[in-house]
């Protein structure tokens, strides 16, 4: 194999981001017929399987090769025409970042870009200890991970810490920890952001030196929404201390001298490209200001 052909390349690419070959034939301008020949073709000029066709689309290890070539690619065309005069479009950037750094910190950093060159976010939300999963996929650009070795092909920079502390409302407090911390709590309620959320676990393996817990556990995948949900009395969570700062005497810290700190990092792929130059500076900028 001498070269890849680009065309299916970016076929591929258009596959993975609509998520259908009907999709990517709209977007493409191309019959759905002609997106499957073509991924047909990509395949058999690597020998290798691309795509694996369930619901959602996913792609093998060497789909994700190909991905993260076909997506630096486009990223490099247009900065290259914007250079040149020829293109003042949008620039995309992908992102994933976790739901305490959205809620918080992240879009104050990103407001701070300039205006020059206009750039899009394509921003998705996971948990910082699965973003990196999405870089090594070829589905984003860039990630807030708490993974610091960078995936390969990628840069990583540390952003600083998140802090987290345990905390309750007043109420809650007095009808579900009378007694010492380390017995009351494991039996108590507790707010989980999802089912992924392992904070909670891991301050209760910290404080009591156990790994089973007995937990009403209920699950609010909203960052906001959790506090919320710690603050009404459904449950103890850990809060970030940034969101924790602005509740008052709504929530009470449960163990002040046992906060929980997330390192969190900055990885991107290894572009020349202006636009994430940009993005990353203001991310930097952002962390540097708001975590510890």
């Amino acid at each position: 194999m001498s070269d890849l052909p680009l065309d299916q390349v970016r076929t591929l690419l258009a596959v993975v981001d609509e998520q259908s070959f009907d999709a990517a034939a709209a977007v493409l301008h191309v019959t759905p017929s002609a997106v499957s020949q073509r991924i047909k073709a990509l395949e058999q000029r690597t020998g290798r399987v691309l795509l694996l066709r369930t619901k959602p689309i996913s792609l093998t290890e060497s789909g994700q090769v190909l991905v993260r070539f076909a997506r630096s690619l486009a990223q490099l065309e247009q900065d290259a025409l914007a250079e040149l005069g020829l293109d003042s479009s949008t620039r995309t950037i992908t992102i994933a970042v976790n739901a305490d750094s959205l809620a918080t910190w992240f879009l104050p950093a990103l407001a701070r870009l300039p205006e020059s060159p206009a750039i899009a976010f394509d921003l998705q939300r996971e948990d910082q200890d699965h973003t990196a999963a999405l870089l090594r996929e070829g589905l984003v650009m860039a990630a807030v991970t708490a993974a610091p070795q960078p995936v390969q092909g990628c840069t990583s920079v540390r952003l600083g810490r998140m802090r987290y502390r345990a905390m309750a409302s007043p109420a809650f407090l007095e009808k579900w920890l009378p007694g010492p911390l380390t017995s009351a709590l494991p039996a108590a309620p507790v707010i989980m952001f999802d089912r992924k959320d392992d904070l909670q676990d891991r301050f209760l393996r910290g404080l009591t030196r156990r790994r089973n817990f007995t937990l009403v556990r209920h699950h609010i995948p909203a960052s906001e929404s959790f506090v919320d949900a710690v603050a009404a009395g459904l449950g103890w969570g850990m809060v970030p201390e940034i969101q924790a700062a602005s509740r008052g005497d709504a929530l009470i810290d449960l163990a002040p001298d046992r906060p929980l700190d997330v390192p969190l990092h900055w990885q991107q792929w290894k572009l020349d490209s202006p636009a994430l130059a940009a993005v990353a500076k203001a991310v930097a900028e952002g962390a540097k200001e708001a975590l510890r």
